[in-house]
């Protein structure tokens, strides 16, 4: 919603500043409960207040940021079944995109996403690797030449940004996700949409169970409260 206090030079800057959140956001800067402070967010990117908040409330409108009573506008955070509904559609999504790929991919897109897989395979660091997969993901949509998938694709790619780090965080998850990627290009190398779909569903179902494994261990971590004995029931996972 346009503010009619905001300057016209201010709404490129509210872009900018909202696409740097953004990115916080995915590389886990800001994590799930942080608060979005507009003076201490303005001060620290060279801003006024006026595009902060139009960048806040434009995060508020993607569903990544709640206010909270007493705290104000916070990083939201997922509840468990919130969690696995996401990775549920997830898997539908992406599985039906692998499936229209394997009809409707090029050659050359086919043989860009083996190409863009073996660099994923051999990425030096966690975030690079986390980067060069979400290439992959959004190669193969593309692929599938659908635009009505790739809207709703995309939606809940940002309702995934507040689940906290990526699972390639974990550093044999990376070669397992090679190996699954790998998979889902047999499939479209042989047009073969059925198996190309249980591949890609196989692979976010694989993704799925790092994050509850991360999320139990996380639910475990005994909190800083003086009682040793008890543990933070309600930890969040970054």
């Amino acid at each position: 919603m346009h503010d009619p206090t905001d300057h016209g030079e201010d709404i490129p800057q509210g872009r900018v500043i909202y696409n740097r959140l953004i990115e916080e956001i995915r590389a886990g800067d800001l994590s799930p409960g942080s608060r979005l402070r507009e003076v201490e967010i303005a001060d620290r990117l060279g801003s006024s207040r006026t595009p902060v908040r139009e960048a806040i409330r434009r995060l508020e409108s993607d569903g990544l940021v709640a206010h909270v009573p007493r705290l104000g506008a916070t990083i939201r955070t997922l509840d468990y079944p919130e969690i696995m509904e996401l990775y549920e559609m997830r898997a539908v999504i992406e599985g039906t995109a692998a499936r229209l790929a394997a009809r409707a991919a090029s050659p050359v897109e086919i043989t860009a996403l083996a190409a863009l897989n073996d660099e994923f395979g051999q990425a030096g660091d966690e975030r690079m690797a986390a980067s060069l997969n979400r290439q992959f993901h959004e190669m193969l949509l593309n692929a599938a030449k659908n635009r009505f998938l790739v809207r709703a694709t995309h939606g809940l790619q940002r309702a995934m940004l507040i689940l906290g780090p990526t699972t390639l965080m974990e550093p044999a998850r990376v070669a397992d996700a090679h190996r699954e990627h790998g998979a889902v290009l047999d499939a479209l190398t042989a047009r073969d949409g059925e198996r190309a779909e249980a591949r890609m569903r196989a692979h976010i179902e694989a993704a799925q169970q790092v994050r509850l494994k991360s999320l139990r261990q996380s639910a475990a971590t005994p909190g800083p409260a003086p009682d040793p004995g008890r543990q933070d029931a309600g930890g969040t996972h970054r």
